[in-house]
């Protein structure tokens, strides 16, 4: 389908390489889109921590994964996932994530959020059943750094907790292409896909760095389609007026964009 100019680009701010099959999606539906990464995914320093905990699924009742970047880290070091170990995950896209890499429904137990506008810790811990995993051990793969609420309500209920680090994230520094390309953003109209909170908050530092307060001002403006309420609710406190909240998944991204007919 020909791009329809008369519609804003669609600015994708996922890390780069979760950034390309929405990207695809978009254009083929007739809008232009930006892949401007908010989130730089890196591997560890030192993963032996990390391989020594895959090496003992068997240990564990149950393997908790906080994003699709902690499952695609973790399955370079699982050759095959243990058929009776069930899996939690907090959104749609570790459920494609896993899928990925051969697990759906139909041959492994996975957990997630039943209401899909809360796909992230607080939603997650309603689908388990936390008296079941009492007195027993949970992995919790995540990155370097992250919120800490999971693992204190899984211990508070006396589940024996094993955090794991998978990968590091970092904010993408700001290089003078990197700020020609900002300052286009800011100055003119777009619709940003903004998929993690800590994104939203180096967003608004880069324009910080890059501009000033005008500058702040403007992308404050701009529409932002996000998929958690959390996501929502740090937009609103960050002071964007023109949030759409759509639920977990791709899908329901692009149902919230306006497309040709």
């Amino acid at each position: 389908m020909q791009i329809d100019r008369s519609l804003p680009p669609v600015v994708i701010t996922r890390p780069a390489a979760q950034a390309v099959a929405l990207a695809s999606q978009i254009t083929a539906r007739g809008r232009q889109a930006i892949i401007f990464p908010l989130l730089e995914i890196l591997p560890l320093a030192d993963s032996t921590g990390l391989q020594a905990a895959l090496a003992r699924l068997d240990d564990y009742a149950l393997v908790l994964f906080v994003s699709p970047n902690a499952i695609d880290a973790a399955f370079r070091y699982i050759a095959q996932w243990p058929s009776q170990l069930p899996i939690g995950i907090v959104g749609e896209g570790s459920r494609a994530a896993l899928a990925r890499h051969g697990l759906t429904a139909a041959n492994a137990a996975i957990f997630s959020p039943p209401d899909p506008a809360r796909s992230d810790s607080e939603g997650l811990l309603q689908a388990l059943d936390l008296s079941a995993l009492r007195g027993r051990r949970v992995l919790l793969v995540r990155g370097e750094s992250g919120r800490e609420l999971l693992a204190d309500v899984l211990r508070a209920a006396g589940i024996d907790v094993e955090p794991i680090a998978a990968y590091r994230r970092q904010a993408p520094r700001l290089d003078m292409a990197l700020k020609v390309q900002l300052q286009q953003l800011i100055d003119s109209r777009h619709d940003w896909i903004v998929t993690s909170s800590e994104a939203l908050g180096h967003l608004l530092e880069l324009v910080r760095q890059a501009e000033n307060g005008a500058g702040v001002a403007k992308i404050q403006q701009q529409k932002l389609v996000v998929p958690h309420a959390r996501i929502a609710e740090t937009a609103y406190a960050l002071g964007f007026v023109d949030v759409t909240l759509t639920g977990s998944g791709d899908e329901r991204l692009l149902d919230a964009l306006q497309f040709p007919v």
